[in-house]
């Protein structure tokens, strides 16, 4: 069964980091680009990062640059975050395709179900 699934989602204040991750099962995700998005409450999903597939290319919204970080490391992505603010505040899920990425938005073939982060003092 091909699945993704995102973990590592909670709550934080302000300032605080979180480390999510995005694994998957029944494809080899090594192979995809993988990208990371967002959707606060009553927004639009926007995308926040994206990790290329074959030479592990990095792209980042502006509005994470320099506080968030993609990698990956086999049948895993992983987004660092750190700094966290208030807006940072939504479900995060991860989309993988096997596309070659070349933008912070890559939405994918597959979705995971997303995990909550919640940033609030």
């Amino acid at each position: 069964q091909v699945q993704l699934v995102e973990s590592g989602g909670g709550a934080v204040q302000p300032g605080g980091s979180l480390r999510l991750s995005c694994q998957a099962s029944g494809f080899a995700l090594a192979y995809y680009q993988v990208g990371w998005f967002r959707q606060a409450p009553g927004k639009e999903r926007e995308g926040v990062a994206c990790i290329s597939a074959e030479n592990t290319n990095t792209f980042y919204s502006d509005a994470v640059k320099g506080r968030f970080t993609i990698s990956r490391d086999k049948n895993l992505v992983y987004l660092q975050m750190d700094s966290l603010k208030p807006e940072d505040t939504g479900v995060y899920s991860c989309a993988a395709d096997p596309g070659n990425a070349g933008s912070y938005y890559c939405p994918g073939d597959y979705w995971g179900q997303g995990t909550q982060v919640i940033v609030s003092g």
